[in-house]
């Protein structure tokens, strides 16, 4: 008989659902001129765009020109659940795990951050079907009872409107027979489209005077005296700033990946959901949701009511970032298994896509600043996922850098300090097969797999 979980991947389109619009921008034609700038940026995701639109802002006669190897919006910003959140170090354990000196700061400019986001969308008319549930984090265990009421306090501590909910409040929630507690942050933070979002702020940074060019990839970077020189296929960029957003795709200076792994996320879109499934499920609230399994997972509602459920993390030799094996069906179905492990009530509901996304993982879990040729270039970068609302705040605090390090949050430790440097290949590629092998398996089988994650987490990543 067949599993049901391979049952629901049927007819399943390998593509991520946020791209496949009919209202999907063209794209813009690439360089093929030799340009002097202001400021380049590289990388036509997030934090590229949030770079630019921020630059124009502060300074409007800057003359800001972004490249984009492919589209924007067709790497990583395409793909991710699309929650967003104050925090910006990926979570507040992880945030006082990394920056104890720089916590209560770091608070203060993750709401700033979302106030900003949340300005710019309003302002320049973007719609990307904003929703402001707040987000909830959900125990699947009782052994994780401890950790989240730990969770609770801190957020209660920083000034956080989270309420605590026991198993009866959380599936009054959410109806999984899973759940066993959870906590409900609901400041500033919820949902969007991460494909409309990058469109929309992809014509905020055209309205005001950014140049973009896509399909224009960077081919080399070199310093030329005071300036930097990016060559492109057909043309050439000259500027004394450039910004490098070119996150799990690392491009622009070898030395970036030391310090950052491109890892890839597995994420399932349901058909919509009927009036009575939808009641069978609850979720009024609509919020963004993450559960504590070994292998998390996260979930969100989509404005015509499907369920994107992903995290099931990935690694191939090397970082690539699109293997071969993300195309194949069966890469999804210990995902579909997991979803119907949530929702038993939604057995037999099939899903409509399937996709990977690029994360760039760094031991920080969180973005971080690399300097190259002086200062005059600046990756930002590695976080981890959670990058939707982040990225806008990785990008500000990077142009400050390349603007000399004027304002004192870009002097804090986070601003400052650089992430582990990450083993290379081969020992890369195969600690990160066992450790990926124990995230699936860790929850059943236990053993010698807890151990590995507990090691691994003193090494640096936290995943467990």
């Amino acid at each position: 008989m067949q599993r049901p979980s391979v049952a629901s991947l049927a007819d399943v389109k390998m593509s991520p659902f946020w791209l496949d619009r009919p209202d999907a921008p063209e794209a813009l034609p690439p360089l093929t001129a030799h340009r002097k700038a202001d400021l380049l940026i590289v990388g036509g995701g997030f934090t590229g765009l949030w770079g630019a639109i921020q630059a124009k802002q502060a300074q409007p006669d800057l003359d800001v020109v972004l490249i984009e190897k492919s589209t924007v919006a067709n790497g990583a910003s395409g793909r991710p659940g699309g929650v967003v959140s104050t925090s910006v170090m990926h979570g507040l354990s992880n945030a006082v795990r990394v920056f104890p000196n720089d916590i209560a700061e770091l608070e203060r400019l993750g709401k700033k951050n979302m106030h900003g986001f949340m300005q710019t969308i309003f302002d320049h008319g973007i719609d990307c079907h904003a929703e402001w549930g707040g987000e909830l984090t959900v125990a699947v265990d009782a052994d994780h009872l401890e950790a989240l009421r730990r969770e609770h306090e801190l957020h209660l501590q920083y000034g956080h409107q989270a309420v605590f909910l026991d198993q009866d409040a959380v599936q009054a929630q959410i109806g999984s027979p899973r759940y066993k507690a959870g906590i409900w942050s609901k400041d500033i933070s919820g949902t969007v489209h991460p494909a409309l979002l990058a469109w929309g702020l992809k014509r905020t940074a055209l309205s005001l005077g950014v140049e973009i060019f896509e399909n224009t990839e960077l081919l080399a970077l070199d310093e030329v005296g005071p300036k930097i020189k990016v060559k492109t296929p057909f043309g050439s960029v000259t500027a004394p700033k450039v910004l490098l957003a070119t996150n799990a795709f690392a491009s622009g200076h070898p030395g970036i990946k030391r310090r950052v792994v491109a890892v890839r996320d597995r994420v399932l879109a349901t058909e919509p959901l009927s009036e009575q499934q939808l009641a069978s499920v609850g979720w009024k609230n609509r919020q963004g949701v993450y559960d504590t399994r070994t292998q998390m997972n996260y979930m969100r509602l989509t404005k015509d009511n499907r369920i994107i459920f992903g995290g099931r993390l990935g690694y191939a030799f090397a970082g690539t970032t699109s293997p071969s094996v993300d195309s194949d069906v069966e890469t999804y179905e210990p995902l579909a298994a997991a979803f119907f492990d949530t929702f038993p009530q939604l057995q037999g509901h099939r899903f409509t896509h399937a996709w990977s996304g690029p994360i760039d993982l760094s031991t920080r879990m969180a973005v971080h600043f690399q300097r190259y040729h002086a200062g005059k270039v600046v990756y930002a970068g590695g976080y981890s996922g959670f990058g939707v609302s982040a990225s806008r705040f990785g990008a500000r605090i990077a142009l400050d850098i390349l603007d000399g390090s004027k304002t004192s949050e870009s002097r804090l430790d986070f601003a400052t300090q650089l992430p582990n440097v990450v083993p290379p290949e081969p020992f890369r590629w195969l600690g990160a097969q066992v450790t990926m092998y124990a995230l699936d398996t860790a929850d059943q089988k236990g053993g010698w797999r807890k151990p590995w994650l507990r090691l691994v987490s003193a090494m640096g990543f936290p995943l467990s």
